[in-house]
Protein backbone atom coordinates (compact mmCIF):
# COMPACT_ATOMS: atom_id res chain seq x y z
CA UNK A 1 0.00 0.00 0.00
CA UNK A 2 2.81 2.59 0.60
CA UNK A 3 4.71 1.45 -2.03
CA UNK A 4 1.47 2.27 -4.32
CA UNK A 5 1.03 5.56 -2.89
CA UNK A 6 4.40 6.44 -3.68
CA UNK A 7 4.05 5.82 -7.08
CA UNK A 8 0.52 7.65 -7.29
CA UNK A 9 2.09 10.41 -5.63
CA UNK A 10 5.06 10.64 -8.17
CA UNK A 11 2.96 10.28 -11.03
CA UNK A 12 1.03 13.59 -9.79
CA UNK A 13 4.18 15.07 -9.74
CA UNK A 14 5.45 14.60 -12.55
CA UNK A 15 2.02 15.42 -14.46
CA UNK A 16 1.93 18.57 -12.86
CA UNK A 17 5.76 19.36 -13.77
CA UNK A 18 4.85 18.33 -17.57
CA UNK A 19 1.41 20.61 -17.49
CA UNK A 20 2.94 23.83 -15.94
CA UNK A 21 6.05 23.93 -18.03
CA UNK A 22 8.09 22.74 -21.16
CA UNK A 23 11.29 23.44 -22.56
CA UNK A 24 12.28 25.96 -25.49
CA UNK A 25 14.16 25.29 -28.22
CA UNK A 26 17.14 27.42 -26.21
CA UNK A 27 16.67 24.79 -23.09
CA UNK A 28 15.18 27.74 -20.97
CA UNK A 29 11.70 26.53 -19.03
CA UNK A 30 9.00 28.48 -20.07
CA UNK A 31 5.26 28.11 -18.52
CA UNK A 32 1.84 27.11 -20.19
CA UNK A 33 1.28 30.65 -19.30
CA UNK A 34 3.97 32.32 -20.82
CA UNK A 35 3.31 30.64 -23.78
CA UNK A 36 -0.14 31.26 -24.29
CA UNK A 37 0.46 35.13 -23.33
CA UNK A 38 -0.40 36.93 -26.49
CA UNK A 39 -0.36 40.38 -24.44
CA UNK A 40 -3.94 40.64 -25.59
CA UNK A 41 -6.13 43.22 -23.39
CA UNK A 42 -10.10 43.34 -23.51
CA UNK A 43 -11.96 40.82 -24.99
CA UNK A 44 -9.82 37.55 -25.62
CA UNK A 45 -10.17 35.81 -28.86
CA UNK A 46 -8.07 32.47 -28.73
CA UNK A 47 -5.18 33.97 -30.99
CA UNK A 48 -7.67 35.20 -33.71
CA UNK A 49 -7.15 38.63 -35.33
CA UNK A 50 -8.50 40.01 -38.51
CA UNK A 51 -6.22 41.99 -40.47
CA UNK A 52 -6.68 45.08 -42.47
CA UNK A 53 -5.01 45.15 -45.35
CA UNK A 54 -4.45 47.53 -48.16
CA UNK A 55 -4.98 46.68 -52.28
CA UNK A 56 -5.46 48.97 -55.15
CA UNK A 57 -8.65 48.67 -54.72
CA UNK A 58 -9.50 49.46 -51.10
CA UNK A 59 -9.34 48.28 -47.11
CA UNK A 60 -9.95 44.43 -46.72
CA UNK A 61 -9.32 41.98 -43.72
CA UNK A 62 -7.85 38.88 -43.87
CA UNK A 63 -7.83 35.80 -40.85
CA UNK A 64 -5.30 34.73 -38.86
CA UNK A 65 -4.80 32.92 -35.58
CA UNK A 66 -1.93 32.48 -33.56
CA UNK A 67 -1.00 29.29 -31.37
CA UNK A 68 1.89 29.83 -28.65
CA UNK A 69 4.33 33.09 -27.54
CA UNK A 70 8.18 32.61 -28.93
CA UNK A 71 10.14 35.79 -29.54
CA UNK A 72 12.52 33.65 -31.44
CA UNK A 73 10.38 31.18 -33.70
CA UNK A 74 7.22 32.54 -35.47
CA UNK A 75 6.35 30.64 -38.24
CA UNK A 76 3.46 31.98 -40.77
CA UNK A 77 1.14 29.15 -42.60
CA UNK A 78 0.71 29.86 -46.09
CA UNK A 79 -2.09 26.90 -47.71
CA UNK A 80 -2.55 26.25 -50.99
CA UNK A 81 -5.13 26.66 -53.97
CA UNK A 82 -4.89 29.64 -54.72
CA UNK A 83 -8.18 30.45 -52.04
CA UNK A 84 -8.21 27.17 -50.15
CA UNK A 85 -8.17 27.61 -46.82
CA UNK A 86 -6.07 27.23 -43.69
CA UNK A 87 -8.16 24.29 -42.40
CA UNK A 88 -5.94 21.43 -44.04
CA UNK A 89 -3.17 22.91 -42.24
CA UNK A 90 -4.48 22.29 -38.39
CA UNK A 91 -2.41 19.09 -38.25
CA UNK A 92 0.41 21.27 -37.51
CA UNK A 93 -1.61 22.07 -34.60
CA UNK A 94 -0.73 18.61 -32.86
CA UNK A 95 3.12 19.20 -33.47
CA UNK A 96 4.52 22.92 -33.33
CA UNK A 97 2.65 23.79 -29.85
CA UNK A 98 4.58 20.69 -28.04
CA UNK A 99 7.75 22.45 -29.33
CA UNK A 100 7.78 25.75 -28.17
CA UNK A 101 6.67 27.42 -31.89
CA UNK A 102 4.78 30.35 -31.81
CA UNK A 103 2.54 29.79 -35.44
CA UNK A 104 -0.07 31.14 -36.92
CA UNK A 105 -2.68 30.30 -39.53
CA UNK A 106 -3.94 32.46 -42.43
CA UNK A 107 -6.57 32.51 -44.63
CA UNK A 108 -5.40 34.61 -47.56
CA UNK A 109 -7.68 37.58 -49.41
CA UNK A 110 -10.44 35.62 -50.57
CA UNK A 111 -10.66 32.27 -48.56
CA UNK A 112 -13.41 31.19 -46.78
CA UNK A 113 -12.71 33.08 -43.32
CA UNK A 114 -11.27 36.35 -44.98
CA UNK A 115 -13.09 38.97 -46.78
CA UNK A 116 -13.74 37.82 -50.62
CA UNK A 117 -14.02 40.72 -52.58
CA UNK A 118 -14.97 40.33 -56.30
CA UNK A 119 -12.51 42.65 -58.39
CA UNK A 120 -10.39 40.13 -60.76
CA UNK A 121 -7.14 42.75 -60.53
CA UNK A 122 -7.24 41.03 -56.77
CA UNK A 123 -5.83 37.94 -58.11
CA UNK A 124 -1.97 37.93 -59.15
CA UNK A 125 0.75 36.63 -57.43
CA UNK A 126 2.43 40.15 -57.03
CA UNK A 127 -0.79 41.41 -55.07
CA UNK A 128 -0.40 38.25 -52.81
CA UNK A 129 2.89 38.91 -51.88
CA UNK A 130 2.40 42.54 -51.10
CA UNK A 131 -0.64 40.72 -48.44
CA UNK A 132 1.38 38.20 -47.16
CA UNK A 133 4.08 41.26 -46.32
CA UNK A 134 1.64 43.55 -44.41
CA UNK A 135 0.51 40.33 -42.38
CA UNK A 136 4.14 40.01 -41.51
CA UNK A 137 4.22 43.48 -40.24
CA UNK A 138 1.08 42.95 -38.63
CA UNK A 139 2.02 40.24 -36.34
CA UNK A 140 5.53 41.70 -35.36
CA UNK A 141 7.93 39.22 -37.73
CA UNK A 142 11.35 39.96 -38.60
CA UNK A 143 14.94 38.88 -39.58
CA UNK A 144 15.66 37.52 -36.16
CA UNK A 145 12.08 35.25 -36.05
CA UNK A 146 10.02 35.11 -39.17
CA UNK A 147 9.60 31.50 -40.68
CA UNK A 148 7.54 31.37 -43.84
CA UNK A 149 5.84 27.79 -44.39
CA UNK A 150 4.39 27.07 -47.90
CA UNK A 151 2.58 24.50 -49.50
CA UNK A 152 1.37 23.94 -52.95
CA UNK A 153 0.18 27.41 -54.24
CA UNK A 154 1.27 28.47 -50.70
CA UNK A 155 4.84 27.27 -51.63
CA UNK A 156 5.11 29.14 -54.65
CA UNK A 157 4.13 32.78 -53.31
CA UNK A 158 6.47 31.79 -50.26
CA UNK A 159 9.10 32.01 -52.94
CA UNK A 160 8.06 34.91 -54.71
CA UNK A 161 7.83 36.65 -51.49
CA UNK A 162 11.51 35.48 -50.82
CA UNK A 163 12.48 37.09 -54.25
CA UNK A 164 11.39 40.57 -52.64
CA UNK A 165 11.33 40.56 -49.37
CA UNK A 166 14.11 37.73 -47.75
CA UNK A 167 15.37 40.60 -45.95
CA UNK A 168 12.85 40.18 -43.08
CA UNK A 169 13.10 36.37 -43.63
CA UNK A 170 14.66 33.86 -40.60
CA UNK A 171 14.09 30.42 -42.36
CA UNK A 172 11.87 29.24 -45.55
CA UNK A 173 9.80 25.91 -46.22
CA UNK A 174 8.67 25.19 -49.75
CA UNK A 175 6.23 22.47 -49.41
CA UNK A 176 5.05 20.39 -52.62
CA UNK A 177 5.69 23.05 -55.07
CA UNK A 178 7.86 23.15 -58.08
CA UNK A 179 9.55 26.83 -59.34
CA UNK A 180 8.38 26.37 -62.76
CA UNK A 181 4.54 25.92 -63.00
CA UNK A 182 5.51 24.70 -67.04
CA UNK A 183 7.58 22.10 -66.27
CA UNK A 184 5.17 21.36 -63.02
CA UNK A 185 2.36 21.14 -66.27
CA UNK A 186 4.84 18.48 -68.04
CA UNK A 187 4.92 16.53 -65.37
CA UNK A 188 1.55 15.87 -65.24
CA UNK A 189 1.23 15.17 -68.85
CA UNK A 190 4.49 13.45 -69.69
CA UNK A 191 4.44 11.53 -65.75
CA UNK A 192 0.79 11.22 -64.00
CA UNK A 193 -1.12 10.99 -66.88
CA UNK A 194 0.47 7.91 -68.17
CA UNK A 195 -0.33 6.33 -64.91
CA UNK A 196 -4.14 6.85 -65.80
CA UNK A 197 -6.53 3.85 -67.37
CA UNK A 198 -6.63 4.95 -70.64
CA UNK A 199 -10.37 4.79 -71.26
CA UNK A 200 -10.64 6.99 -68.16
CA UNK A 201 -7.78 9.68 -69.66
CA UNK A 202 -9.15 9.56 -72.43
CA UNK A 203 -12.99 11.07 -70.89
CA UNK A 204 -11.19 13.63 -69.05
CA UNK A 205 -9.61 15.08 -71.57
CA UNK A 206 -12.89 15.07 -73.39
CA UNK A 207 -14.68 16.91 -70.71
CA UNK A 208 -11.18 20.05 -70.48
CA UNK A 209 -11.74 19.80 -74.24
CA UNK A 210 -15.03 20.85 -74.16
CA UNK A 211 -14.43 23.15 -71.05
CA UNK A 212 -17.48 21.06 -68.98
CA UNK A 213 -15.37 21.35 -65.57
CA UNK A 214 -19.10 21.54 -64.29
CA UNK A 215 -19.87 18.32 -64.98
CA UNK A 216 -19.73 15.84 -61.82
CA UNK A 217 -18.22 13.61 -63.90
CA UNK A 218 -15.02 15.76 -64.20
CA UNK A 219 -14.60 14.58 -60.71
CA UNK A 220 -16.35 11.52 -60.45
CA UNK A 221 -13.07 10.88 -62.63
CA UNK A 222 -10.37 12.61 -61.23
CA UNK A 223 -10.77 12.08 -57.57
CA UNK A 224 -10.65 8.18 -57.71
CA UNK A 225 -7.97 8.35 -60.37
CA UNK A 226 -5.90 11.23 -59.53
CA UNK A 227 -6.56 13.19 -56.25
CA UNK A 228 -6.66 9.99 -54.60
CA UNK A 229 -3.52 8.99 -55.97
CA UNK A 230 -1.42 12.05 -55.81
CA UNK A 231 -3.19 14.62 -53.48
CA UNK A 232 -3.85 12.71 -50.26
CA UNK A 233 -3.20 9.13 -50.43
CA UNK A 234 -5.21 8.49 -46.85
CA UNK A 235 -7.98 6.16 -47.17
CA UNK A 236 -10.62 8.56 -45.19
CA UNK A 237 -9.82 11.92 -46.04
CA UNK A 238 -8.85 14.26 -42.61
CA UNK A 239 -12.03 16.54 -41.50
CA UNK A 240 -9.82 19.56 -42.30
CA UNK A 241 -8.74 18.72 -46.05
CA UNK A 242 -12.62 18.01 -46.22
CA UNK A 243 -13.38 21.40 -44.76
CA UNK A 244 -10.95 23.21 -46.91
CA UNK A 245 -12.49 21.56 -50.49
CA UNK A 246 -16.03 22.45 -49.19
CA UNK A 247 -15.21 25.70 -48.32
CA UNK A 248 -12.78 26.92 -51.25
CA UNK A 249 -13.50 29.58 -53.26
CA UNK A 250 -13.66 27.83 -56.95
CA UNK A 251 -13.50 31.08 -59.03
CA UNK A 252 -10.32 32.71 -57.45
CA UNK A 253 -9.13 29.35 -57.96
CA UNK A 254 -10.24 27.93 -61.57
CA UNK A 255 -8.95 31.76 -62.61
CA UNK A 256 -5.56 31.45 -61.08
CA UNK A 257 -4.90 27.60 -60.83
CA UNK A 258 -7.33 26.72 -63.71
CA UNK A 259 -10.25 23.79 -63.34
CA UNK A 260 -7.76 21.50 -60.94
CA UNK A 261 -4.87 19.91 -59.64
CA UNK A 262 -4.15 18.25 -62.61
CA UNK A 263 -1.71 20.35 -64.27
CA UNK A 264 -1.59 24.02 -64.20
CA UNK A 265 -3.83 26.65 -66.28
CA UNK A 266 -5.05 30.08 -65.53
CA UNK A 267 -2.82 33.22 -64.25
CA UNK A 268 0.01 31.03 -63.30
CA UNK A 269 0.19 28.85 -66.08
CA UNK A 270 3.63 30.33 -67.19
CA UNK A 271 5.30 31.24 -63.54
CA UNK A 272 8.44 30.67 -63.70
CA UNK A 273 10.89 31.38 -60.93
CA UNK A 274 13.63 28.53 -61.52
CA UNK A 275 16.59 30.23 -62.71
CA UNK A 276 16.21 33.01 -59.81
CA UNK A 277 16.61 30.64 -57.21
CA UNK A 278 19.42 31.42 -57.04
CA UNK A 279 19.12 34.42 -55.81
CA UNK A 280 17.21 33.32 -52.29
CA UNK A 281 19.94 33.14 -49.64
CA UNK A 282 17.75 32.29 -46.41
CA UNK A 283 18.51 29.02 -45.35
CA UNK A 284 15.36 27.28 -47.72
CA UNK A 285 13.96 23.35 -47.05
CA UNK A 286 12.67 22.02 -50.56
CA UNK A 287 10.20 19.17 -48.94
CA UNK A 288 9.02 16.68 -51.89
CA UNK A 289 7.07 12.98 -51.77
CA UNK A 290 7.30 10.36 -54.02
CA UNK A 291 3.36 10.18 -55.37
CA UNK A 292 3.52 14.19 -55.12
CA UNK A 293 1.45 16.00 -57.85
CA UNK A 294 5.01 17.76 -58.28
CA UNK A 295 8.23 15.92 -59.09
CA UNK A 296 10.34 15.18 -55.84
CA UNK A 297 13.55 14.82 -58.12
CA UNK A 298 12.80 18.54 -59.38
CA UNK A 299 12.14 19.63 -55.78
CA UNK A 300 15.41 17.95 -54.87
CA UNK A 301 16.95 20.19 -57.88
CA UNK A 302 15.44 23.41 -56.02
CA UNK A 303 17.11 22.42 -52.84
CA UNK A 304 20.86 22.63 -54.81
CA UNK A 305 19.96 25.94 -56.60
CA UNK A 306 19.54 28.37 -53.43
CA UNK A 307 22.30 29.44 -51.35
CA UNK A 308 21.55 27.73 -48.45
CA UNK A 309 19.31 24.33 -49.62
CA UNK A 310 18.17 21.35 -47.62
CA UNK A 311 15.88 19.02 -49.15
CA UNK A 312 13.02 16.66 -47.14
CA UNK A 313 11.83 13.63 -49.07
CA UNK A 314 8.75 12.00 -47.64
CA UNK A 315 8.58 8.38 -49.30
CA UNK A 316 4.94 7.73 -48.80
CA UNK A 317 3.55 10.85 -49.37
CA UNK A 318 1.83 12.81 -51.52
CA UNK A 319 0.73 16.62 -52.35
CA UNK A 320 -0.31 16.86 -48.59
CA UNK A 321 2.65 14.75 -47.42
CA UNK A 322 1.95 16.77 -44.24
CA UNK A 323 -1.00 14.27 -43.86
CA UNK A 324 -0.16 10.90 -45.58
CA UNK A 325 3.44 10.96 -44.51
CA UNK A 326 3.21 12.57 -41.46
CA UNK A 327 6.12 11.65 -39.42
CA UNK A 328 9.01 12.03 -41.76
CA UNK A 329 7.25 15.50 -42.50
CA UNK A 330 6.90 16.78 -39.47
CA UNK A 331 10.44 15.29 -38.49
CA UNK A 332 12.14 16.45 -41.21
CA UNK A 333 9.80 19.90 -40.36
CA UNK A 334 10.43 20.37 -37.09
CA UNK A 335 14.69 19.78 -36.89
CA UNK A 336 15.03 22.67 -40.21
CA UNK A 337 13.56 25.24 -37.82
CA UNK A 338 15.65 24.03 -35.22
CA UNK A 339 18.54 24.20 -36.73
CA UNK A 340 17.88 27.27 -38.20
CA UNK A 341 17.45 28.98 -34.70
CA UNK A 342 20.21 27.21 -33.35
CA UNK A 343 22.71 28.68 -36.15
CA UNK A 344 24.05 31.86 -35.29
Amino acid sequence: MRNSALLLFTFFLVLLRTRSSYKTSDSTSVTVKDYLNYGDTGVQSGGVKMIPIETPVGKFKVWTKRFGNNPRIKILLLHGGPAMTHEYMECFESYFPKEGFEFYEYDQLGSYYSDQPTDSSLWTIDRFVEEVEQVRVALGMNKDNFFLLGNSWGGMLAMQYALKYQSNLKGMLVCNMMASCPEYGKYADNVLAKQFDPKVLAEIKALEAKGDFANPRYMELLIPNFYKQHLCRLEEWPDGFNRTMKHANGVVYTMMQGPSEFGVGGRLANWDVSKRLPEITVPTLMEGAKYDTMDPEYMKWMSTQVKNGKYLYCPNGSHLSMWDDQKVFMEGVISFIKEVDASK
